[in-house]
């Protein structure tokens, strides 16, 4: 039986909301099969992240080298990278073995309770050596207007930094608005022009991993060889139902329920 395979490169969330743990439950409900290098171990849960512990570049190395000389992936999602060095590996790793696979790069620089996860040098040498070896990247407004140097506070920013990215490193952006007030939407902005992509807004507080499932969902769409507006809209649209679940655990802002297309939300 064949089966797309889909490799996630990120950090570990040990309440299982984000991280390596919601890529691979996302990968899972696409009834694909899963694969992970991880980059970093973060102590966290529904009220924030209390620690992170970045792995050694050799650790990582042996990782991916290990997946691709046997299960080469059909896509990969690319999420937190914790320092200059594991940048990179991973840039050797795609030259090697990864040019021709769609890869998605969440660029997962600050956590959603304000926790600093990614240094200022490992976000310069990111720019430097992944920005336009990937399929597309995929960052919120905070992250835009690190990458940017300018704050996002609408769609025309939105415009105006994606326009501007994209015709820097030739790689399309997605930015994700869902900080925005009063709307959801997101932009895409690539070789094929510039769309606003709108999103719903859903009356629910528990988003985390929002970002890494929807990452990881584009790679999974980007493995049946849609394009990247398919790809995105599709991916947006599982989102916005694991969301809708309600799934409620913690005492802060709880995780997504990923499996949500595979049960019965009545079943227990």
């Amino acid at each position: 039986m064949e089966i797309k395979k889909i490799l996630t490169i990120a950090g570990s969330d040990s309440s299982g909301g984000a991280g390596i743990q919601a890529d691979l439950k996302t990968i899972s409900a696409y009834k694909y099969y899963g694969m992970s290098a991880i980059t970093a171990i973060t102590a966290q849960n529904t009220l924030g992240v209390q620690d992170s512990l970045s792995l050694d570049e050799r650790i990582l190395r042996e990782q991916l080298e290990s997946i691709c000389d046997d299960i080469l992936p059909d896509a990969v999602k690319i999420g937190m990278l914790a320092s200059p060095g594991q940048v990179e590996v991973i840039g050797e790793v795609i030259d090697r073995y990864l040019k021709d696979t769609p890869i998605v790069l969440d660029p997962v620089i600050t956590s959603t309770s304000g926790f600093t996860l990614v240094p200022d040098d490992t976000v310069e040498k990111m720019k430097e050596v992944l920005f336009d070896k990937v399929s597309l990247i995929t960052p919120n407004l905070i992250e835009t207007g690190i990458i940017f140097g300018k704050e996002i506070e609408n769609h025309d920013d939105m415009k105006e930094a994606g326009k501007f990215l994209f015709e820097k490193y030739g790689t399309a952006f997605l930015i994700k608005g869902g900080h925005l007030e009063g709307s959801k939407d997101d932009l895409l902005c690539g070789e094929d022009g510039i769309f606003l992509i709108e999103g719903k807004n859903i009356e629910n507080k528990n988003t985390h991993g929002t970002g890494c499932t929807l990452s990881s969902a584009i790679a999974c769409e980007l493995a049946k060889g849609k394009n990247l507006f398919d790809a995105v809209r599709a991916a947006k649209k599982y989102l916005s139902g694991a969301i809708a679940f309600g799934l409620d655990i913690g005492r802060g802002r709880g995780p997504l329920y990923h499996m949500y297309n595979l049960s019965d939300k009545d079943e227990n």
